[in-house]
Order: C-alpha cells, then sequence, then structure tokens
C-alpha cells in the first residue's frame, strides 16, 4: 500500500473502536473518509464532526461517487462484517483493493519504530498510557488505541510519526499483521476459543507473535508468563519491577526498579495491582527507547485513565459509581481486587452484562466464581454481538452457578426501576457489550438519589 497514491479510503464497520482510529489518521494525513456502520454512536458522530460521512445504510448507492473509483480508493472492513454485506460484495466483485484493519495497521506502522502490546488483558489500557508517557515526555508518537483515552478525549494521539503504538490483538490472530522493534505480552489467558478452540493453540498464536519482532528486537513479558524476554513484575528478581506500593487518598505512590536505576515516589491513579503492571511494562518500554525516567515519572501522575476502564462515573465521600469494560473472569477477578483495595469494607454491587455466548459457555465456571465475591450481583442478558444464540447458554443458567443468595437476572429496560431502589456504597456497570449505552441513564437516576 502506497499511501502516496491513495486518495480516499472507505471503511465498513467505521463505528468501531479500532477502525475509528484508522478513520482519524487517514483524515490527518489528508485523505478522502467515509463509511459505513450499522449504528449511529458517539464515536460515529465524533467522525462526522471531524467532516467523515458515515451511513447507516448497507446500500452502494448510498456510498459518494468518488469512493466507488477503484484506482485511486481502498477498502477497509472489520472481521465482525458479515460476509454477505452488500458493500463488501460489491467491492470484492468489482475489483477493489480491500484490507483488514490488522493489515492496514501493519502496512502503516512496518517502516515506523513500532512499539507493540500484546495480551488477552491489559492491551488497551498499557497502549494508552504508553502513549501519553511518550506524548507527554515529548516524544514523536502516533498511538492507535483500543479505547478512548480521557487526556485526549480519543483513540488516536497524534504528535508525530517517529514512534507508532499500537495494540496487537489476538483475535483473528490479527497481531500476526504486525513487525515490532519492541513488544510486550501482558497476559495469555484462554480466550476467543471460538477462533483458536483450545487454550494451546492461543498459546501457540502468542509465540509466533514473538517470532514477528523486527531484527535486533527486544521482547518485555510480565513474570508469570513463560516465554523468553525481560521480565517486568512485582518479584524480586525481574528486570523492571514495581516496588515499595503506597496509597494515599486514592492514589498509588510507587518506585520503579529499572536494570540501572530506581525511580522513586511516582504518583499513578489508576487503581488495582493488574494497572499497576500495565503502567510499570508501559513505563519500561518508553524507557527502552531512551526516555529520560524524570519525564516518564511526572507523566505518568498526568496520565487519567481510558474510558470504560475504571471510569468513575459518581465519587462522592458516601457513594461511588464506576463503569468497566471488563469482560472475562481473569478481568472481572483484577476489578474486584482493586475495589476492595480502595473502598475496605464497603457493600459492592456489579451490574454485568455477558459478552457472547461461546465466551459465557466456555468460562461459565469461572465467571460465577468471579461474580460470587461481589456483595450482591445483578446479571443482564448475554450480548451476543456477532454470535447465534446457543441452545441452553443463557444469563439464567449462568445465574444459577453463582453461589451468592443476593443475586437477580433483569432485562435492561427493568434495570434503570432497579437502581433507583439500590442500597449499596459501590455499584458497577461492568461488560464489553451495549451496558455503556446504560451509564448515563444510571448515573442520572443516581445523581438524583444521590
Amino acid at each position: 500500500m502506497n499511501l502516496e497514491q491513495i486518495h480516499n479510503v472507505y471503511f465498513i464497520g467505521i463505528g468501531g473502536i479500532g477502525m475509528s482510529a484508522l478513520a482519524r489518521y487517514f483524515k490527518f494525513v489528508n485523505k478522502n473518509v467515509a463509511g459505513y456502520d450499522k449504528t449511529r454512536t458517539t464515536i460515529t458522530e465524533a467522525l462526522e464532526e471531524m467532516g467523515i460521512d458515515v451511513s447507516t445504510e448497507d446500500n452502494i448507492s448510498k456510498v459518494a461517487t468518488e469512493f466507488l473509483d477503484k484506482d485511486k480508493t481502498i477498502i477497509i472492513y472489520t472481521p465482525a462484517i458479515p460476509s454477505s454485506h452488500a458493500e463488501l460484495t460489491y467491492f470484492r466483485e468489482n475489483g477493489f483493493t480491500i484490507y483488514k484493519r490488522a493489515q492496514v495497521l501493519g502496512l502503516i506502522t512496518k517502516d515506523t519504530y513500532c512499539l507493540a502490546v500484546a495480551g488477552t488483558h491489559g492491551k488497551t489500557t498499557t497502549s494508552s498510557i504508553l502513549g501519553h508517557l511518550l506524548a507527554e515526555s515529548g516524544v514523536e508518537v502516533t498511538a492507535f488505541l483500543g479505547g478512548i483515552a480521557e487526556n485526549y478525549q480519543s483513540n488516536l494521539i497524534l504528535k508525530g510519526n517517529k514512534i507508532t503504538v499500537v495494540e496487537a490483538d489476538e483475535f483473528d490472530r490479527s497481531f500476526l499483521q504486525l513487525s515490532p522493534n519492541i513488544a510486550c505480552i501482558t497476559s495469555v489467558d484462554a480466550d476467543h476459543l471460538d477462533i483458536y478452540g483450545e487454550k494451546e493453540v492461543l498459546q501457540d498464536s502468542f509465540v509466533a507473535f514473538t517470532k514477528r519482532l523486527k531484527s535486533g528486537g527486544e521482547l518485555l513479558v510480565q513474570e508469570d508468563i513463560q516465554l523468553q524476554g525481560i521480565k517486568y513484575g512485582f518479584d524480586d528478581a525481574v528486570d523492571y519491577q514495581v516496588q515499595n506500593i503506597r496509597i494515599q487518598n486514592g492514589t498509588y505512590i510507587i518506585d520503579i526498579k529499572t536494570p540501572s536505576e530506581i525511580v522513586k515516589d511516582i504518583r499513578f491513579n489508576l487503581p488495582g495491582r493488574h494497572n499497576l503492571l500495565n503502567g510499570l511494562v508501559a513505563f519500561a518500554m518508553a524507557e527502552k527507547i531512551g526516555t529520560p525516567t524524570d519525564r516518564l515519572a511526572k507523566a505518568m501522575e498526568t496520565f487519567k485513565g481510558v474510558q470504560r476502564r475504571f471510569s468513575y462515573q459518581i465519587k462522592t465521600t458516601n457513594f461511588v459509581f464506576i463503569d468497566d469494560y471488563a469482560h472475562h473472569p481473569t478481568e472481572i477477578n483484577a476489578l474486584h481486587q482493586a475495589v476492595r483495595e480502595m473502598y475496605p469494607g464497603k457493600k459492592v454491587t456489579i451490574i454485568f452484562q455477558p459478552h457472547l455466548f461461546s465466551r459465557t459457555k466456555d468460562f461459565a465456571d469461572e465467571f460465577a466464581e468471579s461474580l460470587s465475591q461481589f456483595d450482591e450481583i445483578i446479571l443482564l442478558e448475554i450480548y451476543p454481538a456477532r454470535e447465534e444464540p446457543v441452545e441452553g447458554i443463557t444469563s439464567s443458567w449462568l445465574l444459577n452457578k453463582i453461589h451468592n443468595e443476593k443475586k437477580q437476572l433483569l432485562t435492561k429496560n427493568k434495570l434503570i426501576e432497579q437502581v433507583a431502589h439500590l442500597s449499596t456504597d459501590v455499584l458497577l456497570t461492568v461488560g464489553a457489550g451495549d451496558i455503556g449505552a446504560e451509564v448515563k441513564k444510571i448515573k442520572k437516576v443516581l445523581a438524583i438519589e444521590n
């Protein structure tokens, strides 16, 4: 792909978090950008405000004429789009140049100094921290993010093009399109078994990813992962270590040991030990390319977080409402640890929307165990995303597995009414489906009540 020869870029699935970051990027480099998505969202509205035309009708007659010139247009689509999609079918049958999102990321970053963040959990937070650390430290960086970074209100950080930061997504083996100079692996838990079938196959894909490093490249690996590389974590034996952890007014104060020094009294505002590890490896990757550690320490303190990652919606002395994207048992456990550490002795209620029938089926017992830790559980129906229902796999089935009497199943249209009568100290809305769309309604009700 030669960017100079491209005039038009058309996205099918433009409202996706990764797709919209690419759309922003191509608009920034002065390409003509438009796209389709099935629903209008805050993301598509933000793209339209940038001058990007977004259609919600799958109809080739709705595509502007300039995008129908196959010699000047490339098509980018997400794997979530069905093969029967009318526009995608037209472009395929008429000889257009068509790429998956991951292929385009690989092409954009292959001639840059690329930092890639891989792992079944923590990619978005870690890459957002890393992009912020570099941007705040004066590095010329472009960061493609899988979430909206609060500091930038965007999923794209544009401060130059010498360094690129990308999420290396294991879904659909997308990360095998990348060739990074430095990469990290935050976790290798079983997930996406609808794609991989079994955990061992997933693990093999991460091994294949490590072989995608450019010559002389370096790999940073969380201490519990059985792969060779530069180790980071809490143990004394690692190369990069979080030390001397303290909490002051809901903020971590830590020291970071690097191979050459100890950087003291770094303030970091994201709750949870998992986020300490995310911050640590972002710090380490930034330090690896020569960024001064005193600048990194200052930038760590100013990172505000990522939307839907432990995002405070209400935070008062008597009541806290947090929204989070967690959709895997490991992530729910990490969320539970963070909440209990920050709010010891408080009653915590979780509203959880399972994501995918396959994931619910594959990890039902683990979901039940992780959810049972909370003081009260409200379960919503499974969000199907790209899947058709699986017989017998329902939220009611999952609810029966939860070993906690304070549990109930609700439909979304009953949720707001129930929330208005809740008695709790900390409320969590959790999941990767459309539960995020309920947050504003819940916040409005709770703001009245509180």
